[in-house]
């Protein structure tokens, strides 16, 4: 095995997998050493530190550099129109909940990454309405301010639309040309019913108000351990109307949190109705 260029200590793995789980609740396994390792060790060529353990105590009273180190720990592995049977459930039940412009459909992509999430929500609601201003108003969040950036200015490499259909990504998407050739830009109009907002999912308030009629956090769970699912799936239930929709990844299962939510179709759950303090929810 090639040396490597810093030194990194098993207590330096474990510093690391403790602050990222209480930060962030990401459970990392002792097999993620070489990425840790690997991520880490450019924020120590970017400071200019030589040994983790200098990094681990900046971070200490480096709010900024402390920002750069959870934007390296998360995963973004997204695509347009990923898991793509959830869509269609989405627009159908938007279509039926008639929603109009006094009360907009309220939906939330509550890992957001680089965009394409919520903005394939916003694509396949303006078809299904036939309209450039659906009733529908999508909140994307996500921890990492980086990623939010980019999904922001809703501009990616042609490649990311190459495997799109070309009447999509001919009406939704604007080809760069000059500096910009090999890179298409969202439409703004499919931009407009986006509003991206940096949240931690672990913190313990949420700075938002009102139900959901849809929200989808997929392939987000797997990254936690059971006890920080089921806190998450708490919290996201008061806050999906009883007939909306909370949308999990391909391997996600919400066994252990059937008193929360049950299954209505694959990986489509709805919320179980709960007594608290004799009230009906």
């Amino acid at each position: 095995m090639r040396e490597r260029e810093f030194h990194f200590t098993d207590r330096d793995f474990e510093s690391i997998r403790e602050l990222i789980y209480q930060h962030a609740g990401i459970a990392l396994s002792p097999v993620k050493v070489d990425m840790v390792y690997s991520r880490i060790a450019r924020r120590l060529r970017a400071t200019g530190l030589e040994t983790f353990s200098d990094y681990l105590e900046r971070l200490h009273s480096d709010a900024e550099e402390w920002q750069e180190f959870v934007n390296s720990l998360t995963t973004n592995l997204t695509s347009f129109f990923r898991e793509a049977h959830h869509f269609p459930l989405l627009t159908e039940h938007v279509l039926e909940a008639a929603p109009n412009t006094r009360n907009p459909a309220r939906l939330w992509s509550a890992a957001c990454s680089t965009g394409e999430e919520p903005y394939s929500m916003a694509m396949a609601l303006i078809d299904a309405f036939g309209s450039w201003t659906p009733p529908v108003r999508i909140l994307a969040t996500d921890l990492d301010t980086q990623v939010l950036g980019h999904a922001s200015d809703g501009v990616y490499s042609a490649e990311r639309v190459a495997k799109l259909p070309r009447d999509l990504v001919r009406r939704f998407f604007l080809r760069g040309r000059g500096k910009r050739a090999g890179q298409v830009r969202i439409r703004r109009e499919v931009r407009d019913l986006v509003t991206f907002r940096p949240l931690n999912l672990l913190d313990p308030l949420w700075p938002i108000k009102g139900h959901f009629a849809a929200i989808f956090c997929r392939n987000v769970l797997i990254y936690f351990d059971k006890p920080t699912q089921y806190r998450l799936l708490e919290k996201f239930h008061p806050l999906v109307y009883p007939n909306g929709l909370l949308f999990v990844g391909h391997s996600e299962s919400l066994v252990h949190a059937a008193d929360l939510f049950r299954a209505r179709g694959k990986t489509v759950c709805v919320p179980v109705s709960r007594h608290l303090n004799g009230v009906k929810r």
